[in-house]
Order: structure tokens, then sequence, then C-alpha cells
């Protein structure tokens, strides 16, 4: 029998022993190395809830780094080796299920936060520890004004006994005792600190105001401060330190010394220096990341006026393709490749490429002239890109399709701009790729509503927010309406009445055309079940409803059509399917299979839009149809009197064509009365179109029945 899995506490308690097993060594804490790893255990469990949760908590991840202190864990070692064991098991351990690059950058910043708990943590013990000793010095310093000499072995224990330096120094600045640990911090000797004036320490990276509160000190007016500055070595290495400076006063208040107490920060400067850097740096390509890419942005957008930027998004054409040929280990070295080429295009001052992720980079510019500058810059981008790559011995063309933003600081969000980018950036994708393009307002705004009316699609069925609208089917040899085509709509909240246009197609792509055809093939049975209750002198009036390429290919199609057909209790012959001619293009027996068996169930099939397809018309006689709908770009010109003589031929050949295969044909689009003659005289048998009645409520459609019944 094989071993159950381990679950997520089995998980979290490996985590933690792997945790406590590194950094126990390094603990100053007389806890046994079990004792020791009970301690972390809640530690781990915090970090495992913070990688896994909804939104990101830095919060949790700096309580972790401060209760390491509380832990004992005071060696710089030990922060190490935490961030260490961070950094390798945690997303192994406690991420199971998720995102992996997701959750690694989400550990990258939890490290990040953990490091800055534990140092903020630190801070504040030694600067407990900074008041307890300077308390001691200035206990020890009366005492010595007194002379009392156990005091000031007392003082000498504490001043040579600190792990922190300290220095004292009378108030011109020179340097009268240092102990061991700022000897030891400034890396010489002695002799080679004391006897230096204080003012000899100036670092370029000091504040302006440490040397305002330098002079306010030993003046008298502050009695201390505290502040991050940086001395350099002996060597010429740089030391950080966080500096105390208190005054010393005599026993009648007057200034006489100032004792200065330093922390070495330099360790732990450099590892949130490298914190830094991992958490806004692309781990593959070593590029900025998104991170820092939108810092930049927000930069630029916030400089004053006369500041403008350019940004050019770019997204490689068919990577996917290599990495599912190639692998993904190819992928990656084409993705370094095209880093390296990137960088090399903007070098200029004001210029920055970054890896947002995947395969997409955007590079920036800033200045006064990026209106030419920007263009330039896409210009060097797509000529880099010219050359092939050579990845595992195949030589590789790489594409790419770029968005151009351009304009003044101050207008738009990092967003809006990157949004934007985003949008022309496929917009020159759907061109063909390998090609450019400038944002265009009016486009941005066309996928900003289309995207929005994708999003609200999936409520909007559910909300009731589409209605049908019914035009007749009007036969030409007696005027009589014999049924209506149904069409969709529907009403928006914020944009009011769309047609299909506007939202079959978004339909289509995302896979709700199969629910919402549902639902007007139900909707418009039902209500040719009512028009044949309240009016039967007219006969039977046909509903024609529009199937989608991708109903045509669902699988529930006929046993759908059946429940709907029996549930509104009609015969299947008062319902006609239009299926337009390019969905059938090609079209193999499986495709025409289930439109085979409504056909033969006694349902008409309507081929719509005929004459755009560019189809073969010999197939005519193995496509299922009994309807041939001709487009109405055939009869356009019959508006005019007299109609071209070429349109006539071709209507009347296509109508010969339809008739001796036993095919009825109507026509879309009629909205001349001459138009309606001529194609009657042509031998077309029904037609639509505003001539008779544009698409509106049934009771409109029932009324014209009820008028063309009685006479």
């Amino acid at each position: 029998m094989s071993a159950e899995p381990d679950g997520p506490e089995d998980r979290l308690r490996r985590f933690a022993t792997i945790w406590s097993r590194a950094v126990f060594p390094v603990t100053s804490t007389s806890s046994t190395r079990p004792e020791f790893e009970e301690q972390l255990l809640p530690l781990a469990r915090r970090l495992s809830e913070a990688l896994r949760a909804r939104a990101f908590d830095a919060d949790a991840a700096r309580a972790v780094g401060a209760a390491l202190v509380g832990a004992h864990c005071t060696d710089p070692e030990a922060l190490s080796r935490s961030l260490d064991c961070v950094d390798a098991y945690l997303v192994l351990y406690c991420g199971e299920g998720g995102d992996q690059e997701d959750l690694r950058a989400r550990s990258a910043r939890l490290q990040h936060a953990m490091a800055a708990g534990y140092a903020q943590a630190l801070r504040e013990r030694t600067l407990a520890e900074q008041e307890a000793i300077s308390a001691a010095a200035l206990r020890a310093q009366g005492v010595v004004a007194q002379a009392l000499h156990a005091s000031e072995a007392r003082f000498r224990a504490v001043f040579e006994g600190a792990a922190i330096g300290i220095g004292i120094a009378d108030l011109s600045g020179n340097i009268l005792q240092v102990n061991g640990a700022l000897v030891r911090m400034f890396g010489g000797s002695e002799q080679s600190v004391r006897g230096r004036n204080v003012m000899d320490w100036t670092h370029p990276e000091d504040a302006p105001q440490v040397w305002k509160l330098y002079d306010e000190l030993v003046r008298g007016e502050r009695e201390h401060y505290h502040v991050e500055k940086a001395f350099y070595r002996p060597d010429g290495t740089v030391l950080w330190t966080n500096l105390t400076v208190s005054l010393l006063r005599d026993a009648d208040g007057e200034p006489q010394y100032q004792l200065a107490l330093m922390e070495d920060t330099t360790e732990r400067r450099l590892l949130n220096l490298r914190l830094r850097y991992e958490a806004t740096h692309d781990a593959l390509t070593g590029l900025p990341n998104r991170t820092l890419f939108f810092e930049r942005l927000e930069k630029a957008l916030t400089a004053g006026a006369g500041q403008r930027f350019g940004l050019c998004y770019l997204d490689l054409d068919g990577f996917k393709t290599i990495n599912d040929s190639l692998g993904h280990a190819a992928g990656d070295r084409l993705l370094v490749e095209v880093a390296d080429r990137l960088q090399s295009c903007a070098t200029a001052p004001g210029e920055m490429v970054a890896r947002l992720g995947g395969d997409e980079f955007v590079a920036l510019t800033t200045g006064t002239d990026t209106e030419r500058e920007v263009d330039e810059l896409a210009a060097r981008i797509m000529n880099a890109l010219v050359a092939p790559i050579m990845v595992e011995g195949r030589e590789l063309t790489v594409r790419g399709s770029i968005g151009i933003v351009e304009g003044p600081a101050g207008e738009r969000s990092p967003a809006e701009v990157l949004r934007s980018a985003d949008i022309t950036m496929y917009r020159a994708k759907s061109a063909g790729g390998n090609r450019f393009e400038l944002a265009d307002p009016e486009a941005d705004a066309r996928a900003i509503t289309r995207h929005g009316l994708t999003t609200a699609l999936p409520t909007a069925l559910d909300r009731g927010e589409f209605f049908i609208e019914y035009q007749p089917l009007v036969h030409l040899g007696d005027g009589s309406v014999r049924g209506a085509e149904a069409l969709v709509r529907w009403l928006h909240p914020q944009h009011g009445i769309l047609g299909p246009d506007r939202f079959i197609p978004l339909a289509e792509h995302t896979g709700l055309i199969v629910p919402l055809g549902r639902w007007v093939l139900e909707q418009s049975v039902r209500q040719a079940r009512e028009w044949r209750d309240r009016h039967t002198d007219a006969g039977p009036l046909r509903i024609n409803v529009n199937l989608s390429p991708c109903q045509l290919t669902h699988p529930g199609l006929v046993q759908d059509t059946v429940d709907i057909l029996e549930r509104a209790g009609v015969t299947p012959d008062v319902l006609c399917l239009e299926v337009t001619e390019s969905a059938l293009i090609g079209a193999d027996d499986d495709l025409l299979k289930p439109l085979r068996r409504l056909a033969e169930m006694g349902v008409d099939i309507a081929l719509d839009d005929f004459g755009t397809g560019y189809s073969n018309l010999a197939n005519l006689r193995r496509l299922p149809v009994s309807v041939l709908k001709l487009d109405r770009s055939f009869t356009q010109s019959m508006q005019q009197f007299p109609a071209d003589p070429v349109d006539l031929k071709i209507v009347e050949g296509i109508v010969s064509l339809a008739h001796s295969l036993n095919l009825a044909v109507t026509v879309e689009g009629v909205e001349t009365g001459s138009q309606a003659e001529q194609l009657r005289i042509l031998g077309c048998d029904t037609a639509q179109g505003w001539y008779y009645a544009r698409p509106g409520p049934p009771d409109r459609l029932h009324e014209l029945a009820l008028v063309d019944a009685t006479g």
C-alpha cells in the first residue's frame, strides 16, 4: 500500500524543521532545537498564509521578521539564513496548487517585508540598548566628576564591553575616547580614530540635516539626535551606521562632551539593496520588471511643464509556437537574447527597457521631444529584431508588434497609458504583426467599450437585458406574410439598444453565443406558437432563427432544438434555421450531420448571405438546405430604375439554379416597391426589408398577418 500524500500541515511542519535547522546554530537561545522549531512553526504558518492570501499582506511578513528578533535571532547570519530558506522552500512546501510564477514573485516581496520588519525590530532593540548605555555613561561621567573609582570601573566595563561603537568627543569635535567595537567598525587602529575631528567624517551621501543637527547639539540647543550616516573607512570602503549623538552636561548643566553611539548597518543595507534589486528586476533577463517600470512611468507622467513621454509596448509574434515546439528552455533563451537587443536600443538619457512578463516588453523615453524620439526608438527595436536568433542550433526569426503612446506629462495615469499601449499593440498584431501602430483615442474608446461589453455579457442574459424583434417575411407572389426573422437586441444599461453586430461577435468569442442562441431559439419558437394560437386564418407563420458557427459545432444542437419544439408544442416545419454561407464553405460530413438530421425532421435550413462566400455552386447539391437567402449586395441596384442589366442576369441565374435544385429564394434588404416588383418578376419567392416593415415587436407582425388574412 502506498503512503498517504503529505497534507498542508505536514508540509508546513517540514518547512519549519528546515528553517530551524538552518537558523538554530547562529541563535543565542537557551532553547533546544526542537523547542526552537516550535517557536518558528507559527511564523512559518503566517508566511504560508501570506503567500496564499488573496491580497498581499506586507504587515504579516514584517511581523515575522520582528518575531525573529524576539526569538533572539539577532546575529545577521540568522536573517540571511532565514531569507535563504524562505526563498528556497516556502513556495515548494506551501504553494501547492497556485501559479508558481506569481507565488515566487510574492515570495520575493515577503522576503523584502520580512527583512524590513527584522531591521526595524533590531533597530528598536538597539536603541533600547543605546539608551541604557547612554544613561550609564551619563551616570559614569557624573561619578568621574566626583572621582569615584568604583563607578569609573563600572563605566569602563560598559564602555569597552558594548557590542556597538561608542566614542566621546569635546564640543569642538575632537575625539577623546573610542571603544574597541568602534575601532573594529572602522577597520584600523585606535590611534587612527582617536585624535581626529568629527568634521573630518563628512560623506557625499550625508543628508542636509545631519550637520545642522550636529551644530544645534554642540551649541546646547538639542540634547540628542538620531540619523543614518555613512563614513569612509581608511581603506576607502563605506561604513553605514545608525548614529545616535547625545550631549553630556557637567554638574552645573553646562554642555561639556558629546557621546556617539554607532550601530553598523552595512550588511543590512546591502541585503536590503539586494532584496530591492530582486523585487524590481526580472530574474530571467535582468531587465527592470513591471514594478520598477511603473515607478519610472509614474515619475515621467508627473514631471514638470513641457515634459513629454513616449512608450513602446512590444509583444513577440508567434512566441507561443516556439515554446510549444522547442520547449520553455528554448523560449527562455530567446527572451534573454531579445532583452539584450532591446537594452542596446535604449541607451540615451531618459530611456529604459523593461520586461512586463511573458514575451511582453516596454521601452520608455522621456524629455521634451519624444514625438520624434519614440518613433526612432520603435524603428530601432524593429531593426534589432530583424537578425535571426540561434537557439539550440536552430535559426529563429523573431517578429514583434508594437503599440506606441506619446504625449505630455500630467494628463494620464500609468494604468491609462499602459492600457492604451496594450490596445494599440493588439491593433498592430491584428493588422498582421511585425509592425508598429500609434495610439488612436477613438480606437482606444472602441476597444474599451468592446471590453466592457464582453465582461457584461455573461450576466446580461441572467438579468434579462436581451429582447427579440421580428422582421416579416413576405411572399412576393401574393404579398402575404409567411413568417418572420428573429433578430436579437441588447438593452444595455449604459449604451441603450445595441444591434447584433455590436455583441454577437463578442458572444462568439467568449462562447456565450451557445446559451444566448438557445435562449433566442426558445423565445422565437414560443412566439411562433403564440402567433398560431392567436391567428389561425393566415396559416402557420414560420420563424427564422440565425445559427452561428459556434452553435453549429455544439454537440447539443439537435437535442436542444427537438426539446424546444416539443415544449412549445409546434411542428418542426414552423422553424427555419439560417446558416451563413461562409460557415459551410468546405464543410465536411461531420459538420453537416446535425443540419441533415434537423432537415430530415422537417426543419428548414436556409443558406444566409448567399453569394458572399465564394462557395462552389456545385456544393449546393450536398448541403441540406431548402432556402437560399440572397445577399442584399445583389439587389441594391434594383432600387433605381432602370436596374443594372448585369445584376438582373446574375439574380435571374441564381433563382433559376435554386429552383432547379428545389430551393426557395428569399431576398434581404428590399426597400422600394419597384425593387420588390422586379424581384417578383425574376421569380424570387419571399422577401424582407424596410419596404414591408422594420424589425419590431411581435404584436406588429401579428397585426400585419391579420391585415393580410382579412384582405
